[in-house]
């Protein structure tokens, strides 16, 4: 292979192009091994350039670069998500654990009122509670139970005031969970709701009463709220 059969053969578009048998290809690259000063007469650099600006213009990659990852293959993107995935479920288990062990909670206080053996109340208590307007409070305003004896205690929870004429009445043990719901209480002639307890039914505790109206549609509406605390039978 000489200059002369190289240009006679065109063997420089036929092997740029690909068509040149393997032989011819290897003597090709042989021959301009032995002779670089050939690859500046056949203008190969600038070729090459041109090549590289066409690629540059059409935004493809140079055939020598790495192909580009998809962002899953990505060893931080991965991470990251395995890290997250990690994160969520350790958050998910502690909600869980959390929900599993008041849901117990509240299921061991429904048996232990329903377990729970009532004393015979030998008096009666006339409690008046004036319930309060602007929000619950921790603090109880009555305090029954305590003594020797069990009592029955006959509350009258002023309610003149309200619009409303029936009344749903929410009981929760504050801190634990939900004691019970007496629903469509009306109030007396004197615009009071009467609620009699057994001192022993709810047990030892402080207990918010969540007061709420009845409008027209039968919907219950903010309204009161009062807390009684209950204390054991000595």
């Amino acid at each position: 292979m000489d200059r002369d059969f190289i240009a006679r053969n065109q063997v420089v578009e036929r092997y740029l192009s690909g068509r040149l048998p393997i032989k011819g290809a290897t003597d090709f690259e042989r021959f301009c091994r032995e002779n670089p000063e050939l690859l500046d007469e056949l203008g190969i650099p600038e070729r090459v350039n041109a090549a590289l600006r066409l690629l540059e213009a059409s935004g493809k990659p140079e055939p020598w670069a790495e192909p580009r990852k998809a962002f899953w293959q990505k060893l931080e993107i991965v991470l990251g998500l395995l890290g997250a995935t990690l994160l969520l479920a350790i958050a998910l288990a502690i909600v869980a654990s959390g929900s599993s062990q008041k849901t117990r909670r509240i299921a061991a206080l429904r048996q232990q009122a329903t377990l729970r053996p009532l004393d015979p109340a030998t008096s009666t208590r006339d409690i008046r509670l004036l319930p309060s307007r602007d929000g619950a409070s921790d603090s109880p305003a009555i305090i029954i139970g305590g003594g020797s004896e069990a009592q029955l205690a006959d509350f009258r929870i002023d309610e003149s005031r309200s619009p409303y004429r029936l009344f749903r009445i929410t009981i929760d043990r504050i801190n634990q969970g939900r004691v019970g719901i007496i629903d469509h209480l009306a109030k007396d002639s004197d615009g009071n709701l009467r609620i009699a307890l057994n001192s022993t039914a709810l047990g030892p505790g402080d207990y918010q009463l969540t007061i709420e109206g009845l409008n027209w549609q039968g919907m219950p509406q903010p309204d009161s709220w009062v807390t009684i605390g209950v204390r054991p039978t000595q």
